[in-house]
C-alpha cells in the first residue's frame, strides 16, 4: 500500500492503493465507526490525525456492516475515547515558512461524564510558491453514563483552504520536459475551500448476552473549486472551472452484538447511508492561454469568459441489513461468515448550458437495486509454542458499489450499472523468536467487472474489467524494547481485463496490458529506535517499481526510492525532533488526474520540519 499526497481533491489530500489499484474513490475512509465521505468519495481533506490513537487497514471488500462502498480497501482512524487523550501539544516549522501546531488533551471528567478536546492546523508550503495546504480541524468527544448504557457525543469542524498546484502533462513516450515542474497554470485565484460541520451521537447498552450500538451521525460540508487544466496538445490554452458545492452525508448503523468466551459471536443490525450532492460550474473552456515556461500569472477566474455552465444534484441511498457470526471450532479453527442485503437508490438531475450560441440539455434518471453481497473466511492455527505461532488464513468476499460522482466540470447525466468484484486471499501469519519477530504473506486475487471507463463520445459507460493478481508480504523485528525494524515487499500484477481504449483516433483494445500507475514491485524498510527517553531515531526507504502512463503501455516511467527520516531527543516532558520527508527529492509522477486529460501530479518534493513537543500527562 502507498499514499501519496496531492491529486485532483488539492494538496491536503491523498490517493492510497490498494492491491495495485490507484484510484481515490476504491477505497472506503472510516473515522471513529463514521463512513468519512459519506455515499460519495472518501473525505481525506478533513481527516483529523491529532488524537488519533489508531489506525487500523482491512485489505479487500468492506466488511457487511458498511456495504456497497468499498472494492480493495477499508481504512479506519479511532480517536481516543472521551476521557482519554496524549495529553500534549506541539508546534513545528518547516520548510518554505511552514507552520504547524496541535493540542491533544483529556478535559477535567468525573466518574460519569467524560471529555477530551483534539485541535491542529497549519500552513504548509511547497516548491511550488502558489501551492498552498492551509487547514484548521478541532474535535470534541464527549461521552456520559445514562441508565445501563453510554451516550457519546461527537463534534467536528474542519476547514481547508488549498490552492492547488497544476498537473504535468505526459506526451509522447514520457512526461513533458517543456513545463518546468513547478509551474503553475491554474488562475490567480484557484483555490479549493472547504468547511466542513460534523455531528454524531451515540449509544450502547447491555442487552442480552452481548450489547445494542446505535449510531446517527450527519455532515455539512461546502467547497469552492477553482482551477483549469492545460489542453493535452501543449499550446498553453487552458479550460477553467469555478464550482460551487454542498454535500450533505447522513449516516444511521444500529446492531447487536453478542460475545461469549467459548462460543461463537454474532453480530446482526440494518443501517442507512445518505448523501446529496449539490453542484453549480462555471466554466471557461479555451479560457486563456499562457506561456509554458510558467512566466506569466494567469488571470483570475472571473475574468474568464463562461462558455458552459453545468449543474448537478445527486441524492444517494445506501440501505442495508446484515449478520455477521463467527465460529470457534475447538482451538485450532475459526469460521467467520457475513450476509448483507442491500438497497441502494439514486436520482440524479443534471443541466448544461453551453455559450455561444445557447445549447440547453439536462435529464433527470434514478436507478434502484437491490443485490446482497457475502464474505467468507476461515483460519486455522497449524502450530503454537509459548508466544509462537502460525496461522493460515483464506477468504472469499463478494461485492459491488455504485459508480462514484466525481463532481467534475462535464456534463455526465447517465447513471451507470454498479461496478463488481470478487476477491480472494490466501495466507500465513504468525510470530517467532518468543513473539518478537511477526510476520504476514498473502496471495490475493480480485476480478472487477463492470469499471466505469470513458468512451470515444467523452461519455462514460460500463464498459471494462481488470484483474488483481499479487503477493504481498511484511515482518516486524523487535530487537529491544526499544528498537524495531520493519520490511514489506509486494508483486502486483494488475491488468486490464476487457477494455476498447479510444486512444484520440480508434479503439484499441488494451485487455492484458497493466493498469496505469500500477507498479510490479514495491517495498519499503525501516529502522525504529524509539525510547520513552533520550535520543530517538526514525529513517524509512521505500521503493516503487517501473510503471506506465497510458493505457497502451508505451510510455514507461521507471521506479524510484524515497528516504524519510526524524531524528530527535526525549526529555520527561519535552521532546525535541527534525524531521524530513522524500530527502532524496524525487519528482515522479504518481496520481493522474480525472479532469485534465494525460496530467499527473507529481511527488512533492523534499519536506524539512523542526518540531517541539511538550506533555503533561
Amino acid at each position: 500500500m502507498e499514499a501519496p499526497s496531492g491529486g485532483d481533491a488539492g494538496p491536503s489530500s491523498a490517493v492510497p492503493s490498494f492491491w495495485g489499484l490507484h484510484e481515490f474513490d476504491a477505497f472506503l475512509l472510516v473515522v471513529d465507526g463514521v463512513p468519512w465521505g459519506g455515499a460519495f468519495n472518501p473525505a481525506i481533506t478533513t481527516l483529523n490525525l491529532t488524537g488519533v490513537q489508531r489506525i487500523e487497514v482491512l485489505k479487500g471488500a468492506a466488511p457487511v456492516m458498511y456495504g456497497a462502498t468499498s472494492f480493495v480497501g477499508v481504512v479506519q482512524a479511532i480517536h481516543y475515547p472521551a476521557g482519554a487523550a496524549d495529553d500534549a501539544a506541539d508546534v513545528a516549522y518547516g520548510s518554505y515558512g511552514s507552520l504547524r501546531g496541535s493540542v491533544s488533551a483529556a478535559l477535567p471528567s468525573t466518574s460519569s461524564f467524560r471529555e477530551s478536546l483534539f485541535v491542529d492546523g497549519g500552513d504548509t508550503n511547497f516548491s511550488d510558491p502558489r501551492e498552498k495546504a492551509r487547514d484548521a480541524n478541532a474535535l470534541y468527544r464527549g461521552s456520559l453514563d445514562l441508565g445501563s448504557g453510554v451516550v457519546r457525543l461527537d463534534a467536528n469542524l474542519s476547514f481547508v483552504r488549498d490552492v492547488p498546484p497544476s498537473p504535468v502533462l505526459h506526451t509522447g513516450p514520457g512526461m513533458s520536459a517543456v513545463t518546468p515542474v513547478d509551474a503553475n497554470f491554474n488562475p490567480a485565484d484557484a483555490r479549493i475551500d472547504e468547511n466542513k460541520y460534523h455531528l454524531a451521537l451515540g449509544y450502547t447498552q447491555p442487552a442480552g448476552r452481548g450489547q445494542w450500538e446505535t449510531l446517527l451521525s450527519f455532515a455539512y460540508s461546502t467547497v469552492t473549486d477553482i482551477r483549469a487544466f492545460l489542453h493535452p496538445d501543449l499550446s498553453g490554452t487552458a479550460d477553467t472551472q469555478s464550482q460551487s458545492r454542498a454535500i450533505d452525508d447522513g449516516y444511521f448503523d444500529t446492531h447487536w452484538i453478542q460475545t461469549t468466551s467459548d462460543g461463537p459471536t454474532l453480530a446482526v443490525g440494518a443501517d442507512l447511508l445518505y448523501g446529496r450532492g449539490r453542484q453549480t460550474s462555471l466554466n471557461g473552456n479555451d479560457g486563456y492561454t499562457v506561456p509554458l515556461d510558467g512566466s506569466a500569472l494567469p488571470p483570475p477566474s472571473y475574468d474568464v469568459p463562461v462558455t458552459e455552465i453545468g449543474t448537478i444534484d445527486d441524492r444517494r441511498l445506501f440501505a442495508g441489513q446484515f449478520a455477521q457470526a463467527t465460529w470457534k471450532l475447538g482451538s485450532r479453527w475459526n469460521v467467520d461468515a457475513g450476509i448483507r442485503l442491500n438497497e441502494t437508490y439514486e436520482q440524479k438531475e443534471s443541466s448544461d448550458l453551453t455559450l455561444p450560441p445557447p445549447d440547453f440539455a439536462s435529464a433527470t434518471v434514478h436507478k434502484t437495486i437491490v443485490k446482497p453481497s457475502e464474505t467468507l473466511g476461515i483460519s486455522y492455527r497449524a502450530w503454537t509454542d509459548g508466544n509462537n505461532q502460525a496461522v493460515l488464513y483464506a477468504d472469499f468476499r463478494n461485492a459491488f458499489k455504485p459508480a462514484a460522482v466525481d463532481f467534475g466540470p462535464d456534463y455526465t447525466p447517465d447513471l451507470l450499472s454498479p461496478e463488481t468484484a470478487q476477491s480472494y486471499e490466501i495466507g500465513l501469519k504468525g510470530a517467532l523468536a518468543d513473539g518478537r519477530l511477526t510476520y504476514q504473506t498473502e496471495l490475493f486475487a480480485l476480478n472487477f467487472s463492470n469499471l466505469v471507463v470513458p468512451t470515444s463520445s467523452g461519455a462514460l459507460a460500463n464498459a471494462g474489467g481488470e484483474k488483481l493478481r499479487g503477493v504481498e508480504v511484511e515482518a516486524r523485528l523487535r530487537a529491544t524494547e526499544d528498537l524495531s525494524f520493519v520490511a514489506t515487499a509486494s508483486y502486483h500484477d494488475a491488468t486490464f481485463s476487457n477494455y476498447l481504449f479510444f486512444d484520440g483516433e480508434s479503439d484499441v483494445n488494451v485487455s492484458g496490458r497493466q493498469l496505469p500507475l500500477s507498479p510490479h514491485v514495491m517495498a519499503a524498510a525501516g529502522l525504529l529506535y524509539t525510547p520513552v527517553r533520550g535520543f530517538i531515531s526514525t529513517a524509512v526507504f521505500r521503493y516503487v517499481g517501473r510503471r506506465y502512463l497510458d493505457e497502451e503501455n508505451t510510455a514507461e516511467v521507471g521506479g524510484y526510492g524515497t528516504i524519510d527520516a526524524n531524528i530527535g531527543y526525549r526529555w520527561d516532558r519535552y521532546d525535541l525532533r527534525a524531521e524530513g520527508a522524500n530527502l532524496t527529492d524525487r519528482r515522479p509522477p504518481v496520481t493522474a488526474s480525472e479532469f485534465g486529460s494525460e496530467s499527473f501530479y507529481l511527488l512533492s518534493g523534499r519536506t524539512l520540519w523542526l518540531r517541539i513537543g511538550y506533555s503533561w500527562k
